[in-house]
């Protein structure tokens, strides 16, 4: 069975269309459709009256949706994902009120929505999956990605059956390799708190591994936690001495927290073990600022 993942905001009238041109693909019980969620503001507040000129957040609506997939599937998600789209947009509800949208999901066949909601419900999948929106590269709603293929926009009816056709499957991979990949293209983005938090189950389980260790002091360098990047960095360079990247960060991290003379030793021992410029560039950078 082939898997299509829809990235989108229920605030988006393009997601709005790009379901019903999903719909209009006709495909049969070998595809299955999982939404999930993107936001096209998540800075909107939140818990405010509704002004028809400013769209609701839209965070509780993707938590409706995923515990709509946890509890009954792709078809209840698809169901309630509908029901709100065209409340939405052809109704003008309000979306962001966790009351509305316990009644539109209980109009598609999903019941107890409020307790969920009050719960806490959904809330770590929604942000997870954010996080692994982001660090795929999502940056348009809607977004369909299938196996190693992917369609910005809301594509033709014939675009997406092509998508289905033509994608092979992505490969599966352990969930901590996954986390890594992740984890490094957030950083790559420059989000490490983000990083960071798609590290928590890995720092938990898998802690002393250096691999998981450099990305966590990398994120953590990133988010100025310099101490914590500090007590990682000196435990990998005390097990991997010739680790040059990992001393380099060590003497960043040092040089960062105004202490110069100790990161000079490291910067220097990572520039005689790699010709990197930027490791020469830091040396040089750290004892000007000893003869100023």
């Amino acid at each position: 069975m082939k898997r299509i993942e829809v990235w989108a905001d229920m605030v988006c009238a393009w997601a709005h269309v790009g379901r019903r041109r999903l719909v209009s693909a006709g495909f049969g019980e070998d595809v299955e459709v999982v939404w999930r969620p993107y936001q096209l503001d998540p800075t909107a507040p939140r818990d405010q009256d509704h002004d028809a000129t400013s769209p609701p957040n839209t965070f509780d609506a993707h938590r409706v949706i995923a515990v709509a997939l946890d509890r009954g599937g792709p078809t209840l998600q698809d169901a309630v994902v509908g029901r709100i789209l065209d409340a939405h947009f052809t109704e003008g509800a309000d979306i962001g009120d966790p009351s509305v949208l316990a009644a539109l999901a209980e109009d598609a066949g999903l019941d107890g929505v409020a307790e969920a909601l009050a719960a806490g419900e959904g809330t770590e999948q929604v942000r997870h999956q954010l996080l692994r929106g982001k660090a795929l590269g999502i940056v348009t709603s809607p977004t369909f990605v299938v196996g190693d293929r992917a369609v910005a926009g809301a594509q033709s009816p014939e675009v997406l059956r092509d998508l289905v056709r033509q994608a092979t499957p992505g490969r599966d991979l352990p969930e901590e390799v996954t986390r890594l990949r992740h984890a490094e293209s957030l950083l790559d983005a420059r989000d490490p708190l983000g990083a960071l938090e798609m590290l928590r189950p890995l720092l938990d389980e898998h802690g002393d591994d250096p691999t998981v260790g450099l990305l966590a002091a990398r994120a953590y360098f990133g988010s100025a936690q310099l101490g914590r990047a500090r007590q990682v960095l000196e435990a990998l360079v005390e097990r991997a001495p010739g680790d040059h990247y990992a001393r380099f960060l060590l003497g960043r991290t040092l040089e960062r927290a105004n202490r110069p003379e100790e990161a000079l030793p490291h910067l220097r021992l990572a520039a005689a073990m790699s010709a990197e410029p930027d490791y020469a560039d830091a040396v040089r950078r750290v004892e000007r600022r000893g003869a100023a």
